[in-house]
């Protein structure tokens, strides 16, 4: 066992060693996925190795088609009928009835179970309050709620009568909230009192008041959960609009059942807009048979499900993680999840590894920005808990640098766990390059290969197929794929110019946004944002190539570098650094780091300018915001900052900047 305090010059090592993690022979025999020419299969024809994998989820009427293609619109399954909720939740009765679905903890401490029998009870109870209170087939719903099950409970039953939903991470601003209202046309938001967080209160039902405090908005009903009670003092309820869920579900039977609704394949199930950029929102449309099949299958097979597992993905279900990867995707394959309402510091640093100790869980998915943060704090939190229940690990959300991949490894890992490391996003609805556990040997920081059936490629800026093992590129995926986004939702041209008109206009070819590189065995290393390679004196340099370098000192937590306008390289590196518990920051510092730099990249890397932080910029979701560093550095009007988890630690980075 290695603890971080005294592990930076293992985890040197074992980096320098360029070893491969191979799958133990223990958990290859028992993998689900034992075949490796099923890659040579879904290559030759991933078309029929998708349709041959529809059987995964159980369909009212079973397709005949498998795919239509009218580049870039694309038709999965489309003559098939199926529900989202029947695939989750009823077709488990017969064999996971009394079985644990959903352990809920909040952050206060207050714990709930329910079994697949219990959901599919509060599911029904729900659908039908949905339907008094006018929700039908094609309305849209709007979720705004903290991480309590009647969020997940809501999800399902909009599922159950077709109800589009558009979950709106309860972080989230009035004005966000407003916005994706107006967009979507959301007939009914379902909200809460408040949530908690960090030992406060997030005013939910405030907010929502004050997003619906403009003329002419679709809404004709707010549901509302008491989660908080007292702890705000009470909340206003406007009288013929607002109504407190649990006073409407009394007036449901506790049997009553309402039968799925039978919708086509390309049905919409969600909408979800993406986040973190300025204008207007992008409502990404997921439609029902497609998503469900690759959410589904992926679930499965990257994170090897077996019947006992308790599985628990961290994200909130505002994210699309939470969507595929808490909801949808492992509900489907009738395992037990765990959903936590609350920070990983509350009431101390220790809180994640008490759950995992607490309910056994056994696979553990979450970002990058996470682990980094638990480098930072130090490994005595998890050596402090039995974590020997785990036997897989998995990264989400960004590129992972091989230090916080090692660290994962050995600290939580304990060496005996593989790890998933995974690429996709919002639009692909599932994961997309990733290893199979027990078939792919993992490399710290690679993403490694192409889930079967995707077609990832990467391309110059002219379209070409670039060389393994020379400088890395454009991410593409050149075919359709089952749970690919099917629009934006209301605007069909903005959806084929932002992710199909890169590169001709045959529009056949998906523009991730993304750049990466494959070296010579193949494997994927994902660079970030096309906008976050920076071109210096000519030599393209990816930011998390950069921040890797940065964070492979000791002294440093955190990384993050921007590009900034440079009059005789074109851009220079600016690098944000959070250093470790106890290291003192000033210029000695700066030029160790910008030695280190050099030495790892070439001295064209060295930053021009390293600023010490406490904290990063970070999104609810935990991701990064380079964008407003890259402002900050430019002397420009900070752009939208909604998004933000703490907007207090920008404000201190930008007094921090000006005052140097």
């Amino acid at each position: 066992m290695h603890s971080s305090d005294s592990s930076s010059g293992t985890i040197e090592t074992l980096l320098h060693e360029e070893r491969m993690y191979a799958p133990s022979p223990e958990f290859v025999a028992q993998a689900n996925v034992s075949a490796p020419d099923i890659y040579r299969q879904a290559e030759e024809d991933p078309v029929a190795f998708w349709g041959s994998q529809a059987g995964i989820i159980e369909w009212f009427k079973q397709p005949a088609e498998t795919l239509e293609w009218n580049p870039p619109f694309a038709k999965w399954f489309a003559d098939g009928e199926l529900n989202a909720c029947y695939n989750c939740v009823d077709r488990h009765l017969a064999t996971r009835s009394n079985k644990t679905a959903l352990i809920w903890e909040g952050e206060p401490g207050d714990t709930r179970t329910l079994t697949y029998a219990e959901l599919y009870q509060q599911v029904n109870r729900a659908a039908q309050m949905l339907k008094n209170l006018g929700v039908g087939k094609g309305d849209r719903v709007a979720i705004y709620m903290p991480m309590i099950p009647e969020a997940a409970i809501a999800m399902l039953a909009c599922a159950r009568i077709g109800a589009p939903h558009t979950v709106v991470f309860g972080g989230f601003s009035p004005e966000a909230l407003r916005d994706r209202i107006i967009d979507a046309q959301t007939k009914l938001v379902i909200t809460a009192d408040g949530g908690y967080r960090r030992g406060g209160v997030v005013p939910l039902k405030a907010n929502t008041d004050a997003a619906l405090d403009a003329p002419d908005l679709p809404v004709k009903k707010v549901l509302v959960v008491r989660r908080v009670g007292e702890s705000l003092g009470g909340v206003d309820m406007h009288e013929g609009r607002d109504v407190w869920w649990h006073e409407a579900i009394v007036e449901v039977p506790g049997d009553v059942i309402v039968q799925p609704e039978r919708v086509g394949a390309e049905h919409p199930l969600f909408i979800l807009y993406t986040s973190g950029t300025t204008g207007k929102p992008k409502g990404v449309l997921h439609t029902t048979g497609g998503y469900m099949v690759g959410t589904t299958l992926t679930t499965k097979w990257v994170f090897d499900l077996k019947e006992d597992d308790i599985y628990w993905c961290t994200a909130d279900i505002g994210w699309v993680t939470g969507h595929s990867y808490l909801v949808y995707g492992p509900l489907s394959n009738g395992v037990t999840a765990v959903m936590y309402e609350g920070t990983p510091d509350y009431p101390d640093k220790d809180r994640w590894w008490r759950i995992i100790e607490k309910y056994r869980v056994t696979i553990l998915y979450t970002a990058p920005t996470a682990i980094r943060t638990f480098m930072r704090w130090g490994a005595q939190y998890p050596d402090a808990c039995d974590l020997s229940s785990l036997r897989l690990l998995g990264t989400v959300g960004e590129p992972i640098n091989p230090e916080a991949w090692m660290w994962y490894q050995l600290n939580i890992g304990k060496e005996r766990c593989p790890i998933v490391d995974t690429w996709w996003q919002t639009e692909t609805g599932a994961i997309m390059i990733t290893p199979l556990p027990g078939i792919v040997p993992t490399k710290p920081g690679s993403a490694t290969r192409p889930f079967p059936g995707i077609s990832a490629q990467i391309v110059n800026e002219q379209g070409q197929p670039v060389d393994k093992g020379v400088a890395g590129g454009l991410l593409v995926i050149k075919e359709p794929w089952p749970s690919m986004l099917r629009t934006i939702w209301g605007d069909d041209q903005r959806y084929i110019d932002q992710y199909w008109g890169r590169f001709g206009e045959a529009h056949d070819v998906y523009f991730t946004g993304d750049g990466s590189h494959q070296d010579q065995d193949g494997y994927f290393w994902l660079m970030g944002r096309v906008d976050d390679v920076l071109n210096v004196a000519g030599h393209r340099l990816g930011t998390m190539e950069l921040e890797s370098a940065l964070v492979s000192h000791p002294s440093v937590a955190e990384a993050a570098v921007v590009g900034v306008s440079h009059e005789v390289k074109g851009q220079g590196v600016v690098a944000f650094v959070t250093p470790r518990s106890g290291v003192e920051s000033g210029p000695a510092l700066v030029e160790e780091l910008r030695g280190h730099v050099s030495e790892k990249i070439g001295p064209i890397a060295k930053p021009d300018r390293i600023y010490f932080t406490s904290e990063l910029p970070k999104t609810r979701s935990a991701k990064i915001m380079r964008r407003l560093l890259r402002d900050i550095a430019e002397g420009r009007v900070l752009g939208d900052t909604t998004t933000l988890a703490d907007p207090s630690v920008m404000a201190a980075i930008k007094k921090q900047y000006e005052d140097e």
